[in-house]
């Protein structure tokens, strides 16, 4: 199957400038590289999620844009720095399944330590959407390490003991319950860290889609438990909480997204105020932005947009994924292509599953590029 274009870094151009400045000085050129990444970061990215992108190769030092109580953690605890790592991967992953079939699909640029590009700089829904999920992600991640063993600082949350009961009966605490709230405590400290900074409208939006995130994860814990008993009548149950997948937490927050609500800073620099006057409620649980996002049909290097030419559609659907949706109307090329897919599985004694690879060629659709050559797009 074709996939969607790779998205090219949007700064490669200026970047591949600051190297050839570099070069006519009498200069490493790793360090002009990242001083160039330090002077050149807007205040607004969060620079840690690069982690994600350098791995076990994470060195503190090495990562643009972290604030010095984040640097500190990160020398404090390297080895939560590698499972934030592993995390990172995990939450971007996910972000790009919640909208692999929107227009704007989570796509991230190659060796850009922003990895979002200049998107993130508008205080839209898809920002408000990154930095919840992303929170979400860190404390999913350190909750698990912390089970798990990997950390030195953390463990299995021993403050459940004793009885309990739910609708099936008594039950006692014990297993292993996932730490969430250290997690949380972690993840606030080290997330929170370059917003806690300012005091501005961003700065405030962000803190609160942060918060948003970390309560979604502990929003769907969930009551495992094993019986005890003759013959496994379960007259006994020993309890723990564990984190559910993933999957439900970004499900959750691409709900919010969808009913994002649009706020402004109010007079004292506080809090915020909803932009619409009629509305009834909370913004607690909420996520919220304070701009409208920029157009994403058309490659925009200013905003950040990559632009839906050449990304697939569906010819039959009516959805965001539709190519009348997808392409904003710009129509679509089609091609044959093969297809090679598993088919006629049997289950072979014992125990494996022998299939076959069978042909079949399809249409595959991709949007048409703007009517204007790429040189003459929004710059």
């Amino acid at each position: 199957m074709i996939s969607p274009m790779k998205s090219r870094s949007l700064s490669d151009n200026s970047s591949a400038m600051g190297i050839r400045n570099g070069s006519k000085r009498q200069h490493p050129a790793k360090p002009i590289f990242i001083l160039l990444l330090l002077i050149f970061t807007p205040r607004v990215d969060s620079s840690w999620w690069y982690i994600g992108a350098l791995g076990a190769r994470v060195i503190c030092d090495n990562i643009p844009g972290l604030v010095n109580k984040q640097r500190q953690l990160c020398q404090r605890h390297p080895d939560m720095m590698q499972s934030i790592s592993e995390g990172a991967k995990e939450w971007i992953k996910e972000c790009q399944h919640q909208f692999r079939h929107h227009r704007w699909n989570c796509s991230t640029l190659d060796r850009d330590h922003t990895v979002f590009g200049r998107v993130m700089l508008r205080s839209s829904r898809e920002a408000a959407f990154v930095y919840a999920i992303s929170s979400a992600g860190v404390v999913y991640a350190i909750t698990r390490a912390c089970s798990q063993g990997e950390l030195k600082i953390c463990n299995c949350d021993g403050l459940k003991r004793g009885q309990a009961r739910d609708e099936k009966g008594n039950f006692d605490w014990g297993g292993c319950s996932d730490n969430v709230n250290y997690g949380i405590k972690f993840a606030k400290a080290f997330v929170d860290a370059r917003e806690k900074m300012v005091r501005d409208a961003r700065a405030l939006m962000n803190l609160h889609n942060n918060r948003c995130g970390r309560m979604a994860v502990k929003r769907f814990m969930k009551l495992e438990c094993k019986c005890h008993g003759v013959s496994g009548s379960c007259s006994l149950r020993t309890c723990w909480l564990a984190m559910s997948d993933f999957r439900r937490t970004g499900d959750y927050l691409r709900k919010k997204y969808n009913t994002a609500i649009e706020v402004t800073m109010n007079q004292d620099g506080t809090g915020f105020m909803v932009a619409d006057k009629d509305f009834q409620g909370t913004t607690k649980n909420e996520l919220v932005y304070v701009e409208n996002s920029p157009d994403y049909c058309v490659r925009d290097r200013m905003a950040g947009s990559l632009g839906t030419a050449g990304r697939v559609c569906n010819k039959s659907s009516r959805g965001t994924d539709g190519c009348e949706v997808m392409c904003c109307g710009r129509g679509y090329d089609t091609m044959r292509v093969k297809r090679v897919t598993k088919c006629e599985c049997k289950f072979k004694w014992c125990c494996a599953v022998e299939c076959k690879d069978c042909e079949d060629v399809v249409d595959v659709h991709t949007c048409k590029p703007h009517r204007r050559p790429d040189w003459l797009d929004i710059t």
